[in-house]
């Protein structure tokens, strides 16, 4: 039986720092962005709102997706290490 291990986020900023601000805090700036935007321009609350729904969707989502590809590589490596190792693990 596998027990998986939660991931913080801030081990995967730690791990990948670039990669974790583009998909998480560049969205979260776009929206604020459009927000403001919306507010100085007289545009419909209606639009910029569900522009800034849509952003933290699409953080949310590629946040977990980019949590996956590290936990995919973290575990591709453990085997690659065990592998060269000649270590044989018990199941």
């Amino acid at each position: 039986m596998s027990v998986r291990q939660p991931l913080s986020i801030a081990e995967l900023f730690r791990a990948t720092p670039a990669t974790s601000a583009l998909l998480t805090l560049g969205p979260l700036a776009l929206a604020l962005g459009q927000l403001l935007n919306s507010y100085v321009n007289d545009v419909s609350v209606f639009v910029s709102l569900s522009f800034a729904a849509v952003m933290l969707a699409f953080a949310a989502v590629a946040t977990g997706h980019h949590a996956a590809e590290y936990r995919l590589r973290e575990l591709e490596r453990g085997v690659r290490l065990d592998s060269d190792s000649g270590i044989e693990r018990e199941n």
